[in-house]
């Protein structure tokens, strides 16, 4: 499955609406606050950055130090909350440890919540009271399930695995999964037996990050499952995903790759969270 082919259409679809909305004039934009100078951190705001310019959204960085206070960081965002000039805030994680990342989530206002974190709009999202083109969900499974679609892949009477249990990933996809009439079983480092639970799977999703201690083998996979690899992990100084690819693929009736699958989706489902989020604002 080409992520990328398809988040570079999306991407052009995006674009075409901003310059809509600059032709009123009124510009998206996205604030984003990096905390320390971790690499990967660094890099993942480059790429955002990046991805705003392409399709005209207005991009502006906050960095702070890493002994920046709670006290202090929260600030920045009520101020952010308050600045209509701003209609998205993305916090970049991971945050020092003497931050509390619940408690930063929950002090962004829910309409400029574009990683759909707020305990205001997960609410929304397992009393089923939301729309995926009008309200905010988060980025890597709104980005999963597009891709999906693009392959008419249907979830109805299937039976999906996710190995993943986090409020980013896991728990989010289960409920997007389960709204399309899927049978879910989620998956994680505790689950006894795990390639009992994944061979069974029709759809299976991976998104552990731990290779090469944990890699979903062909052993794993049931022939014909749809196969979606969410881990990022660096082996080598080169992007893996947690599957065997070269393998799997052979077994699997569609396959997500790393790179190229599930990443560029999360990204551009990020773009279309600043555009939900400026609507929401301006009505635009």
């Amino acid at each position: 499955m080409d992520g990328k082919t398809l988040a570079e259409e999306l991407k052009r679809e995006i674009a075409a609406r901003v310059k809509t909305i600059k032709e009123r004039g009124l510009t998206p934009t996205l604030a984003t606050v990096l905390v320390g100078d971790d690499t990967s951190s660094r890099t993942y705001v480059s790429g955002k950055r990046r991805d705003c310019e392409e399709v005209g959204i207005d991009f502006k960085l906050h960095k702070l130090s890493s002994s920046v206070t709670e006290r202090e960081l929260l600030g920045l965002i009520e101020k952010l909350n308050g600045d209509y000039k701003v209609h998205g805030i993305f916090v970049q994680l991971p945050l020092p440890k003497h931050i509390n990342r619940k408690k930063v989530t929950a002090s962004i206002s829910p309409r400029k919540d574009v990683d759909g974190l707020h305990p205001y709009n997960v609410g929304k999202l397992w009393l089923g009271m939301y729309e995926s083109e009008n309200d905010l969900l988060p980025c890597t499974p709104k980005g999963i399930v597009k891709l999906l679609d693009r392959y008419n892949i249907e979830l109805e009477g299937k039976l999906a695995v996710i190995i993943n249990r986090s409020d980013l990933v896991g728990k989010p996809l289960a409920k997007l999964f389960l709204d399309r009439n899927a049978t879910v079983v989620v998956c994680h480092s505790k689950t006894p037996e795990l390639e009992k639970q994944t061979r069974t799977a029709d759809v299976l999703v991976s998104a552990v990050g731990r290779r090469p201690s944990f890699v979903v083998s062909e052993k794993m996979v049931k022939k014909g499952a749809v196969v979606v690899d969410v881990g990022m992990n660096y082996v080598g100084g080169k992007l893996q995903g947690d599957v065997d690819f070269e393998r799997v693929k052979e077994k699997a009736s569609y396959i997500a790759p790393v790179p190229g699958g599930v990443g560029p989706m999360t990204r551009v489902m990020l773009l279309h969270n600043v555009l939900i989020a400026t609507k929401l604002a301006e009505g635009a």
